[in-house]
């Protein structure tokens, strides 16, 4: 067997988010693997040397939650309701080759490692359900750039007007039929397509990875949840679905089952260490509760979800209620980009226009934290990315202290929550 390539990055300033500091340190990489981190580093005569004189080094931001078939969809809506984008779904996102759902998915995974994004949650949806074919060119796109994902299918067996409580009563006799005529496949036949891809899935050596993501928990039948949960378990994989999004759902949740949609899904089993809420938006105290107390996963969006007029999501409940959160962009349909550092600064600041007190609003080392270790914990990556320590993946973020957003120098976490926008960014290292 060959050796691992070493690698030793000499003379950088290396993020500590906690402490609030960027000491100059060496990092040597083994193979794609850090395995020290110290000032004057030794390294074998015949490693590689990348010097970061001038460089802030922090780990890469971690996409908690995005869209890669809305990435041809960028810029197309402004004053648009979440529900009035699911109802152009299939428009914007149908009748996709396999060349452009794989061009689709390259041009998002570009985007996210030119800002400084190593890694994603990709609730990527086919129309009318997904294929294996379908998902090996997304997940090739992925493994092309080089870049990390979660690729969970987004699926459904109730079509958007059939999962509303009253909506259909309420269209016009013509518009009934018409909407009547769209279907979404059976869940079996979506559950057998997932189940292929699961069981041929080629490209976790490329560090892509399959998931599961019934895509919001009323436009699922309770025996397709079933059925989603068990693929989770039986491929030891994670659930993500869109959970409290809006405020129609909300309500929806109540009058379909009598109670939240998070305690629906927990009556269900699905809640737990690797289950992720993308949004909770509208969640209440009792829901964060129950996510914390079961170890689950909240993808914070603040840009989509003021984009979508959804609200602002408590991101100071959820970490008082112990809830593991990241932090995502949503797809580029209802984002209008995939910049992760747009999102930290959103988080930052949306939190500081919910209350006076300045004690519950949302620190710039909790919210970078969030974006890197809490989203890499959303895509059951935890403890192998999303810090730079030994132990943990290559993953690091060069930015030029040269550029304007770093001069002055002061502290590096507040700059990078709120200064920094991708256009610093220098270069990218993916697994060393």
């Amino acid at each position: 067997m060959a050796k691992a390539p070493m690698t030793v990055i000499r003379g950088g300033r290396v993020v500590d988010i906690k402490g609030h500091s960027a000491p100059k340190a060496d990092i040597l990489v083994k193979g794609d693997t850090i395995v020290e981190i110290g000032a004057r580093v030794s390294a074998p005569s015949d490693a590689k040397v990348i010097d970061a004189k001038d460089r802030l080094l922090h780990p890469g931001l971690i996409n908690g939650h995005t869209h890669s078939h809305g990435n041809l969809a960028k810029g197309m809506v402004d004053r648009v309701t979440l529900e009035l984008l699911l109802t152009a779904g299939p428009w914007m996102s149908g009748a996709r080759t396999l060349e452009d759902k794989y061009l689709s998915s390259l041009i998002g995974a570009a985007e996210m490692v030119m800002k400084g994004c190593t890694a994603a949650y990709d609730l990527a949806a086919e129309f009318p359900m997904p294929t294996f074919e379908g998902l090996q060119a997304i997940g090739q796109a992925y493994a092309d750039i080089g870049m990390r994902a979660m690729l969970a299918p987004m699926v459904a067996d109730t079509s958007f007007f059939q999962a509303i409580p009253g909506l259909m009563e309420q269209l016009p006799p013509a518009l009934q039929k018409e909407v009547e005529a769209y279907q979404l496949a059976p869940f079996k036949a979506s559950v057998a397509q997932m189940k292929k891809a699961l069981h041929g899935w080629k490209l976790d050596a490329k560090g892509v990875h399959l998931a599961v993501a019934p895509t919001i928990p009323h436009h699922c039948s309770r025996d397709f949840l079933l059925a989603c949960l068990k693929l989770a378990k039986d491929y030891d994989t994670g659930l993500h679905s869109h959970v409290s999004e809006s405020k129609v759902q909300v309500v929806a949740g109540y009058k379909l089952y009598g109670s939240s949609l998070t305690a629906y899904m927990d009556s269900l089993g699905l809640v737990g260490e690797k289950f992720t809420v993308g949004h909770g938006v509208w969640l209440d105290g009792d829901d964060m509760k129950l996510l914390g107390d079961k170890g689950a996963s909240v993808s914070h969006n603040p840009g989509s979800n003021m984009v979508l007029g959804n609200g602002i999501a408590d991101m100071r409940g959820m970490l008082d209620a112990k809830v593991n959160v990241g932090i995502g962009t949503d797809g580029a349909s209802c984002s209008d980009n995939q910049n992760m550092y747009e999102n930290i600064r959103l988080a930052s600041m949306v939190s500081k226009v919910q209350g006076p007190d300045n004690r519950k609003w949302i620190r710039t080392d909790e919210v970078l934290h969030a974006a890197t270790a809490g989203s890499a914990r959303a895509l059951g990556l935890g403890g192998k990315i999303g810090k730079l320590e030994p132990g943990y993946k290559a993953d690091i973020v060069f930015l030029d202290l040269g550029h304007i957003n770093w001069i002055p120098f002061n502290d590096p976490v507040n700059q990078i929550v709120h200064t920094e926008d991708g256009s610093a960014v220098h270069s990218v290292m993916i697994a060393g």
